[in-house]
């Protein structure tokens, strides 16, 4: 019954195969893309009714759209001949100058020189996989991780080897046995890609120590790190510590994004690479996209020239922060004794551990019923791992949404166990 639920109200096209002889006709890569769980869940979670708990999307409500238009509007009447035409393959120099001072606020100094502007920053990870990756190779990752880094790591045949976080994030004996344990192996580790602030899918926040010690481990190693890091600026009680890049500018290589400070549909990122390592990103960039946007650089460049971005943050990071609330109070009053959640200091996102013999996969369409919507946690891991998670957003719906979606979310899991433990389904 759940099963059938499920599958009737995802698009057709994420579950119609394809046929044989055009299956013959892909290239073997092609056999990598599969469709995240989280993107196959929108057609459901989008729906008016249901709380969704699920995307990622940035809450728009705090950013003054007049303001905004007026950005526009100025840009096309003073500028729109440059805005409107082809630009610079890495990305529009007075942009990447002001990028530079992005970066300053969490300690890095950066010739503009390095930077690379990229359509988010998931251009980013496919340029960088694409210039490190063989099939076979290995890229070590956090346990759970970013489900977009996953899927463009596994496009490129990549081997995925999980390391073991806590709530304080990567564990550095934990990364060192990994090295060990893969290189006893012949396999080459390409590099190690981590989300040290807020992190998705836990939020968790990696500390300054734990920092240094990383960065010692993978000079030694010679495993260069990438440093993925869209939520630094959305700290609610403190400033993240400083970026693993401002220690360390040449086995670092930073990814940032506009998409959850600004807009994220300017679609407008970038990488700060070690100057060795520009012109073949520059290359791969201009062979995928020939250049990023003109307009949607110079929008983000007329927005940081002239409007009090600093305080925009503030303002997204107190919105943030009452959903957060919401969220962590709710949990303590509706979910059962036997789950366990972070307390993320910023961000966007919540981990939930339930009981382990809950499948939280399984339980997805028991949700929808009870107009509720999250991500399994095997999302987040490369190895059908984490049945027993879930992760849970609270950037995007009201407080009282939040409230009532936890609420409802609550009692399907509540009623999952008591049927787990009776052996019988038991109807409310």
């Amino acid at each position: 019954m759940w099963e059938t639920f499920a599958m009737s109200n995802l698009p057709d096209r994420l579950h119609t195969g394809v046929p044989q002889y055009l299956e013959e006709r892909f290239a073997a890569r092609a056999a990598g893309m599969q469709a995240s769980e989280i993107r196959s869940l929108f057609a459901v979670a989008s729906r008016p009714e249901i709380v969704s708990l699920a995307g990622g999307m940035p809450n728009l409500s705090a950013l003054p759209m007049e303001m905004m238009a007026s950005v526009v509007h100025n840009l096309i009447a003073t500028n729109g001949a440059e805005a409107l035409q082809y630009g610079s393959g890495q990305g529009h120099p007075k942009l990447r100058e002001q990028i530079c001072e992005v970066m300053a606020l969490e300690g890095i100094q950066a010739n503009p020189d390095d930077v690379i502007v990229t359509t988010g920053s998931q251009q980013a990870l496919d340029l960088i996989s694409r210039i490190f990756i063989d099939p076979g190779d290995v890229v070590l990752v956090e346990a759970p991780s970013y489900v977009g880094a996953l899927g463009t790591f596994h496009q490129y045949e990549a081997q995925v080897v999980h390391v073991a976080l806590d709530d304080q994030g990567l564990i550095p004996e934990a990364l060192r046995q990994a090295i060990t344990s893969v290189r006893a192996t012949g396999r080459k580790i390409k590099f190690l890609y981590l989300i040290p602030n807020y992190q998705n899918p836990t939020g968790v926040l990696l500390p300054a120590d734990r920092r240094t010690e990383i960065l010692d481990i993978c000079r030694t190693e010679q495993i260069f790190i990438v440093e993925d890091n869209p939520y630094g600026l959305l700290g609610f009680d403190r400033p993240s510590p400083n970026a693993m890049r401002a220690e360390d500018s040449e086995n670092v290589i930073y990814l940032g994004s506009f998409s959850k400070t600004i807009a994220a549909g300017l679609r407008v990122g970038w990488t700060l690479v070690p100057p060795s390592l520009k012109e073949k990103l520059v290359i791969a960039s201009e062979a995928s996209i020939l250049c990023p946007s003109n307009f949607t650089q110079l929008t983000i460049s007329s927005y940081l020239a002239d409007q009090p971005w600093r305080d925009q943050i503030t303002s997204f990071c107190e919105l943030y922060k009452v959903r957060r609330d919401a969220m962590l109070e709710s949990l303590e009053q509706y979910f059962p004794a036997s789950a366990t959640w972070t307390k993320p200091g910023g961000g966007f996102y919540v981990w939930v551990n339930l009981p382990p013999e809950i499948d939280t996969k399984v339980m997805v369409p028991k949700a929808i019923v009870a107009k509720v919507a999250y991500v399994p946690g095997t999302a987040f891991y490369a190895d059908g791992f984490g049945t027993w998670a879930m992760r849970l957003s609270y950037c995007h719906p009201t407080p009282e949404r939040i409230r009532e979606g936890v609420k409802a979310l609550g009692g399907v899991i509540k009623q999952e166990i008591a049927r787990r433990s009776s052996g019988f389904e038991i109807i409310e």
